[in-house]
């Protein structure tokens, strides 16, 4: 198991980090007006400026641990993603500060993606322009669905017509990199409904979407009634086929899958998610923000008030730090790699970890090649069709590596 360290312990300190450059870098706004009951991200509701204001003020407090010492990782973000929450809910002028206090602090001369998510209904033109003013690049839309009545299902307190209203907003703003958030397997779906929520979503001519099921994570209000019995999740089989209509009919738009649950048009792939799938460096900034740092991974606090403690105390806010053996991140890297569609690319592995994967995983290869469930060639792994609707327990299977 990985080593563990106590919450907010004074061993992590980014000076005492291995070095190496930071990739990415993640930003969580935990506000939100309404919190859905499928969502498990940690979010608050009824916040005042006062305390969003102090939020600001403490996330550069927070950055200013990684800039102010020469020792230990280099952050210089090739990617920035602001995700919540409602990273729109802040109010335009505490949005500005925070961007531009973090161009103060981190030096973003080599960023190529900067990201921001938006709920569809409190995107205004002026917090549009403002995003496109300061170098955010790339907005990302929680649609989730097209149908009123899904839409209720799912407590989304946005309107079907408040996402081209929004999509209008940020390409008048100058966006052209966009992304729409879709759920399916939402219960009463029929495919027929998914399949015309999926012909809305390619109507509007995004050229990214992120599709994926309903999942019912624990303690969400979403799962209780699942167990209560009120809530009747839509069978696996129906499930699976509307996974496999989804790849079919982005594949036709042009818009192939590049991860089981992301579509793009040939360079719009999601680079800041890439960072992550391939194994790479991230910091994260602010309450449940998680981090991975050249095998050292936490997660800030996921409680607003802890995590201002922290920050106030001169600390870092983490919880459950793990410093992974090199078995343990090349197992990982293997698992997030199968993810894409690309699959695990036997020159990048050896690149990254310095392992054979086709001698580290010689075991997980023979049991499920021959089943059908991977393809094995020259260049690399990847799942099959047939994989595909087990991904997660084939996936999981090269964590198991043997000591």
């Amino acid at each position: 198991m990985p080593a563990l360290l106590e919450p907010f312990s004074a061993d992590l300190q980014p000076q005492l980090l291995p070095a190496g450059d930071v990739e990415a870098l993640y930003v969580h706004v935990p506000f939100c007006f309404h919190k859905c009951h499928y969502c498990d991200f940690y979010s608050i509701t009824r916040q005042t400026p006062e305390r969003m204001r102090r939020y600001v003020d403490l996330v550069l407090r927070e950055a200013d641990r990684w800039t102010e010492d020469a020792e230990g990782p280099t952050a210089k973000p090739r990617t920035i993603f602001f995700g919540g929450g409602t990273p729109t809910l802040l109010p335009v002028a505490e949005m500005r500060r925070l961007i531009l206090g973090l161009r103060k602090r981190f030096d973003f001369t080599a960023t190529n993606e900067f990201t921001v998510e938006a709920n569809p209904a409190t995107l205004s033109d002026e917090f549009a322009a403002m995003l496109r003013e300061v170098g955010v690049d790339r907005l990302s839309f929680g649609a989730q669905s097209f149908d009123r009545d899904e839409l209720k299902t799912l407590e989304r307190h946005h309107d079907p017509d408040d996402v081209p209203r929004s999509l209008d907003i940020a390409r008048r703003a100058g966006f052209s990199r966009l992304n729409l958030d879709l759920i399916y397997a939402i219960p009463g779906q029929t495919l027929e409904r998914w399949a015309d929520n999926l012909q809305r979503a390619i109507a509007l001519g995004t050229p990214h979407l992120s599709c994926y099921g309903l999942t019912y994570e624990s303690n969400t209000p979403i799962a209780v009634k699942k167990r209560l019995g009120t809530m009747i999740p839509v069978e696996e089989s129906l499930e699976l086929e509307m996974l496999r209509y989804t790849r079919r009919r982005l594949g036709e738009v042009g818009r192939p899958a590049y991860e089981i649950s992301n579509y793009a048009i040939a360079g719009e792939e999601c680079r800041h998610n890439l960072v992550y799938w391939t194994g790479g460096n991230y910091v994260g900034l602010g309450p449940s923000a998680a981090s991975h740092v050249q095998g050292w991974r936490w997660k800030n606090r996921p409680h607003l008030g802890e995590w201002e403690q922290a920050i106030e105390a001169e600390r870092l806010p983490a919880a459950d730090v793990e410093q992974l053996t090199p078995d343990q991140r090349a197992g990982e890297l293997a698992m997030l790699m199968l993810r894409l569609s690309d699959g695990l690319n036997f020159d990048d592995f050896a690149g990254r970890t310095g392992r054979d994967a086709r001698q580290m995983f010689a075991r997980q290869i023979d049991q499920l090649a021959p089943p059908g469930l991977i393809t094995v060639d020259d260049r690399g792994v990847r799942l099959t069709d047939r994989g595909l609707s087990v991904a997660d327990a084939v996936s999981a299977e090269f964590l198991a590596i043997a000591p």
